[in-house]
């Protein structure tokens, strides 16, 4: 597990992106913040200098299990705790909602939790599982954010496209009608209805351009590039990259039968952007690919524009 990813647990199959503890039964929040390691709470103390002077307008965020310093915020910051957190996802997603991942990173500073929504779609003949991600910061680098995920259950390709009728995040600062707010996001994003359904149109004209295997080729040499200004090594690793994409594209099972299109393309992206190996792994590399998958990854969006721009 990465250093920087502090506690997590995940249900069943290990998640796309690749952290945390395995459990065989999605929990309820109660016991989802006891195996996530996020039963602590957030305390605020006073800011002194040096010479044990009180520094105003400021306040330090401490955890309550081991009293570590999570960040330094302003007096205005009002915290969010974890189980807030959870409780809001229970009350917006309605009774019975279950937890398929949920942790801490960076020591505590940054937590989430991720929520498979009750509903079922079938888009394009495939299932489309919407997730929710409710993201916290404690060292208050960003505010609460609500995330919509929607993962292709038969390759959990994630396909939270950037789409220009319905927002897939939501986001505001820790101030004093915080919490009201959080309980706003339903209108303020549409969440799953409005989303999925857009998302839905958006499949369906990506599964209505066709595009030819020469079209496809210069798609994916826009993000690999062959070209004589390279050094050996980078035209090598851009090689290795291209062709581990052209294989997700042409050879994946699960896309055999989608035809060459839009969707097939963007899926095969997003297959390629979420599962496959980097030249480099970094120690932090699983929590950055989810941090980044989460809020929209570039390398997805990049490939459905690509696509609506050649129809």
């Amino acid at each position: 597990m990465p250093a920087n990813v502090e506690t997590m647990f995940y249900v069943r199959e290990k998640p796309w992106h690749g952290l945390g503890t395995r459990v065989e039964t999605a929990p309820s929040s109660i016991d989802a913040l006891v195996l996530a390691g996020l039963d602590w709470t957030v305390d605020q103390k006073n800011v002194y200098a040096e010479d044990c002077s009180l520094i105003p307008g400021y306040k330090v965020n401490t955890r309550s299990t081991d009293n570590a310093a999570l960040g330094i915020v302003s007096d205005r910051y009002k915290v969010v705790q974890n189980e807030d957190a959870f409780s809001f996802t229970d009350d917006l997603l309605g009774e019975g909602v279950t937890y398929e991942t949920a942790g801490s990173l960076q020591g505590g500073r940054k937590v989430w939790m991720l929520a498979r929504m009750p509903h079922r779609y079938i888009i394009a003949g495939d299932e489309i599982a919407p997730y929710l991600v409710v993201m916290n910061s404690h060292d208050g680098s960003s505010g609460i954010k609500v995330a919509m995920t929607p993962i292709r259950v038969v390759c959990q390709n994630t396909l939270n496209l950037a789409l220009n009728r319905a927002k897939r995040i939501w986001t505001t600062k820790h101030t004093e009608n915080v919490m009201l707010r959080v309980h706003e996001a339903e209108e303020t994003l549409g969440l799953a209805e409005k989303y999925m359904g857009e998302l839905g149109r958006g499949i369906d004209t990506l599964s209505k351009i066709r595009l030819t295997d020469k079209k496809v080729m210069e798609f994916m040499a826009e993000f690999f590039p062959i070209t004589a200004d390279l050094s050996d090594v980078q035209r090598k690793n851009n090689l290795r990259l291209l062709d581990d994409m052209k294989r997700r594209y042409w050879d994946a099972p699960d896309l055999s039968n989608v035809g060459k299109n839009g969707y097939r393309f963007v899926n095969a992206v997003s297959d390629f952007a979420t599962h496959a190996n980097p030249i480099r792994r970094t120690k932090n590399y699983d929590e950055n690919l989810f941090l980044r998958t989460v809020e929209g990854n570039p390398m997805i969006d990049r490939a459905y524009k690509m696509v609506l721009e050649a129809a």
